[in-house]
């Protein structure tokens, strides 16, 4: 789909596992990948969501030593939470369990008015193991 109306309908939530020995994982869900057009360099992806999360709407951290940006956020308005993840040129919502498509929905408007650019929406969705 692309950016003319991404409805963000959610076809498969994440279900949480939680191993033997300690923490949580997630199987199987969906993740909306955003792909700008033209093409942004990922630092320049990521300055803009972080621009985006600064605003009084969201909490947000990326507190994980990882190759790619990875943020949880906190959507205040709607108390829910995703992940954003950047990697090969786009922006990811990883959606979770209780993830509410208004929020993503909002996510993707406040990108589309902070991004001057046009966006690429696709779905993917796996199953669990």
């Amino acid at each position: 789909m692309t950016d003319d109306a991404p409805t963000f309908d959610i076809p498969r939530r994440p279900e949480r596992v939680y191993p033997r020995d300690g923490g949580v994982e997630y199987e199987g869900g969906t993740v909306f990948r955003l792909s700008p057009e033209p093409e942004r360099p990922e630092r320049e992806l990521a300055a803009l969501v972080e621009g985006v999360l600064d605003g009084d709407r969201y909490t947000y951290g990326d507190w994980f030593e990882l190759p790619a940006p990875v943020y949880l956020v906190h959507d205040e308005r709607h108390s829910t939470a995703f992940r954003i993840v950047i990697r090969y040129g786009s922006v990811e919502f990883h959606v979770l369990p209780e993830t509410a498509e208004e929020a993503l929905r909002g996510m993707y408007s406040r990108l589309r008015e902070f991004g001057e650019c046009r966006w690429n929406v696709a779905c993917e969705t796996t199953r669990p193991d």
